[in-house]
């Protein structure tokens, strides 16, 4: 009895000798793991300095060498040009790079928060074709960007990190896509369900270039990974763009998927949840039961704009040929049943756009609206589109919006002369307060603000910029520009002694920021300061333009 107790006994040791000699072979086997994968993450890390080594000093070099090739032709304005041209593009590209480290450090740290504001979906798509089309016209590729049902264009989310979402994506589908390829982008739209305040905003990408492996298919959204070939040694990138999309998405509560086939292309979708904004009621000036004359090859696009002009009561016709289109016009105009406008789109099947509007215009005579709706670049088409009689543009992506509110301005009271126009953009009227330490820095902005007329005042710091609105007459600055980090006072402190101060325009004075600091957590910062609005520098002159003429002509 004793020997079986003592069996027993010895059984259950061994049992939990053998479970616990079983739970340290998982944990060596975690530990394995987690060393494998901490040296890939440093291996990984290390090929990602070194690329980054090499894909900074490349643009880096690009703007020494033509800075120093400008200087020493100074005298040549074709070749100083040229060159502030190549060093234009060579900073974008830095910037863009030092933008995806930023990124990628704060979603690491969970510092990286999200926005919520109003936006067009119209603008924001638009934008973004304006980005990424002459990248691809420098590599002869075919770009088609299309857009399904739209019916909510105001959106409530961030635009920002959405279009950097979609510019990543498409970026990289012309940077991996060979010369003369082709790229097709689609947005579409379905309202949720059970939810009736959100819509999905669906989006792909689909190319025809080479394509990933199964193998880095597997680590696409990994950080610092990158494609490893022959054909892709010479495309620059950080390896951080497609980690940086998937966060974004994920944060966003979106989901993004992917399928490619090595040297048959990708196909990226991303599906995000949008809220809807408060539709805004534009009053549109068309005469319902009015004809439309549509002259356009492409039937698809054709049936695009019938069906805009058909929900506003508007009859379209259309013709494929300019041929037709011009014998259509003149028995119209013969039986006095003219159409109120004329939309011409990207082709014909006889002649070109341009020509078809020449013809037309000297048949219906200076007043008849012609529209053009194209993918082209308006500033490279503009003067020769409106000599041969073009009166207004619409781009494509096609948005009803954009449609019938150009239209309808065409249609409508006629506009603002052009001599009064150039008096609301002279702004020599107007003081502003540039706050700023860094003289260079000041330099920059006064010479892009000075282009409008406006007066400019400098501070060298925030106690300046305080002293200086304390001892001005009530109402003397109409606009202070603020930077954030100054020494003596900084941007957020003087803010709040300037809103401070007894006075009726302590609180009216419109207060920018012009700062460095460019995330969302750094314009809600500004903002509860004290401040109206934030730009982040580098400055762009859009930006500035755009900030003047609310403020002086809104």
């Amino acid at each position: 009895m004793h020997n079986s107790e003592n069996m027993e006994n010895s059984d259950q040791i061994i049992e939990v000798q053998r479970k616990r000699i079983a739970e340290l072979e998982r944990e060596i086997t975690t530990l394995k793991e987690a060393l494998m994968a901490a040296e890939e993450a440093n291996k990984a890390k290390s090929r990602f300095l070194s690329n980054m080594s090499h894909d900074i000093r490349t643009p880096m070099n690009a703007i020494m060498g033509m800075t120093s090739i400008g200087l020493s032709h100074i005298d040549e304005k074709a070749r100083v040009h040229d060159c502030l041209g190549k060093i234009q593009t060579a900073a974008t590209h830095l910037m863009s790079l030092v933008n995806d480290v930023l990124d990628m450090s704060r979603i690491d740290s969970d510092r990286l928060t999200l926005n919520e504001e109003p936006f067009s979906l119209a603008d924001l798509i638009h934008d973004i074709s304006v980005i990424v089309r002459p990248q691809a016209a420098q590599k002869k590729q075919t770009l088609k960007i299309e857009i399904g049902r739209i019916e909510e264009e105001d959106l409530i989310g961030d635009p920002l990190h959405l279009r950097q979402i979609l510019v990543n994506i498409i970026g990289n589908a012309v940077k991996y896509t060979q010369e003369a390829g082709e790229i097709e982008v689609w947005f579409a739209q379905r309202y949720a369900e059970g939810d009736s305040d959100r819509v999905w905003l669906d989006f792909y990408c689909k190319d025809n270039g080479m394509g990933m492996s199964p193998e880095f298919l597997q680590k696409i959204f990994v950080p610092f990974e990158r494609v490893h070939s022959e054909a892709t040694s010479k495309i620059e990138g950080t390896g951080l763009g497609m980690s940086i999309v998937k966060n974004l998405v994920e944060r966003m509560e979106g989901q993004i998927l992917v399928e490619s086939e090595e040297g048959a292309g990708s196909c990226f979708t991303v599906n995000l949840p949008m809220i809807m904004a408060p539709q805004e009621t534009t009053a549109l000036h068309l005469p319902e039961g009015a004809s439309v004359l549509i002259a356009e090859k492409r039937k698809e696009r054709a049936g695009q704009m019938a069906r805009y002009l058909r929900e506003v009561g508007l009859v379209s016709v259309h013709q494929e040929a300019g041929a037709q289109a011009v014998t259509w016009l003149t028995q119209a105009q013969y039986e006095g049943h003219m159409p109120c406008a004329m939309l011409v789109g990207e082709e014909l099947s006889d002649m070109q756009v341009l020509h078809l509007a020449s013809h037309v215009r000297q048949l219906a005579g200076k007043e008849f609206p012609i529209l053009l709706v194209s993918e082209a670049d308006w500033v490279q088409l503009e003067y020769r589109a409106t000599r041969a009689g073009i009166n207004g543009f619409v781009p494509c992506p096609l948005f009803k919006s954009r449609l019938l509110g150009t239209l309808s301005k065409l249609l409508g009271e006629s506009g603002v002369d052009d001599d009064q126009a150039q008096r609301e953009l002279d702004y020599s009227a107007y003081r502003i307060l540039l706050v700023e330490d860094i003289e260079l820095n000041q330099e920059i902005a006064v010479e892009l603000l000075s282009v409008t007329g406006v007066q400019v005042e400098v501070a060298d710091d925030g106690a300046q910029a305080v002293e200086k609105f304390e001892n001005s007459p009530e109402g003397y600055y109409d606009l202070i520009f603020m930077d954030i980090h100054m020494p003596v006072m900084d941007g957020y402190e003087a803010t709040r002694r300037i809103r401070g101060m007894d006075r009726p325009d302590a609180m009216t004075v419109w207060i920018v920021a012009m700062t460095a600091d460019a995330f969302v957590e750094d314009v809600r910062q500004a903002k509860e300061s004290g401040m109206n609005e934030h730009i982040s520098k580098p400055v762009e002159p859009s930006r500035l333009q755009e900030i003047l003429y609310r403020q002086f002509s809104g």
